[in-house]
């Protein structure tokens, strides 16, 4: 009756999670299953979250945890529900038509396309990526709630699989913070029925 279901549309997106590179500890070694990135100009050691979020509710329905030199792209597949018609991300995944389309067939790409040094963009394809970037900014949402208020900007334990675990936990709290915000807001309006049992 007031239940929340995901919809047809998924933003999938990706989050880099820091790791201490220092090696000043008992081993003297960095952690093994973390690796660098580079992002802009700027080098980052840690892990990867990624996350398929519901384009209505900016529920979270899908989550993978990789290293951070897996390129975004990579996992896309694993984000989707398979009963999409729209999919949004960023330029990271332009191309993955094929990839999309294995998982979710009805599935329309919305991902921004991108730019090349002798093939820049034009005019209108760059209005067009403003209008699927104002959809695919809902996907922050969740990673500002994971990160702010619940603290997930720098992993907390050795080793990838610990660290999946606690993100996998991060988004479920991320999913109750959502959920209750989307059924207050039925409840202000008055679309949320009460009902005895």
């Amino acid at each position: 009756k007031n239940g929340l279901k995901v919809g047809r549309g998924t933003i999938v997106d990706a989050t880099i999670i820091n790791a201490p590179s220092s090696t000043k500890n008992q081993d003297k070694a960095r952690d093994p299953d973390m690796r660098s990135t580079r992002k802009g100009n700027q080098w980052y050691f840690g892990m990867k979250a990624h996350i398929g979020v519901d384009s209505k509710t900016k529920l979270i329905h899908s989550v993978v945890a990789t290293s951070a030199n897996v390129h975004d792209s990579v996992v896309v597949g694993d984000l989707l529900h398979g009963e999409e018609t729209r999919v949004w991300g960023d330029s990271a995944y332009t191309g993955k038509k094929e990839s999309i389309a294995e998982v979710a067939p009805k599935a329309q790409d919305f991902t921004n396309r991108k730019g090349y040094k002798n093939h820049p963009l034009s005019e209108v394809e760059k209005n067009k990526n403003r209008n699927k970037s104002k959809v695919r900014a809902r996907v922050e949402h969740p990673f500002g709630i994971m990160k702010r208020r619940f603290g997930f900007i720098k992993v907390r334990y050795r080793g990838l699989t610990k660290n999946a675990h606690h993100l996998f936990v991060s988004c479920a709290l991320v999913n109750l913070v959502m959920a209750g915000k989307v059924l207050l807001k039925k409840a202000l309006t008055g679309g949320l029925q009460a009902s005895c049992v």
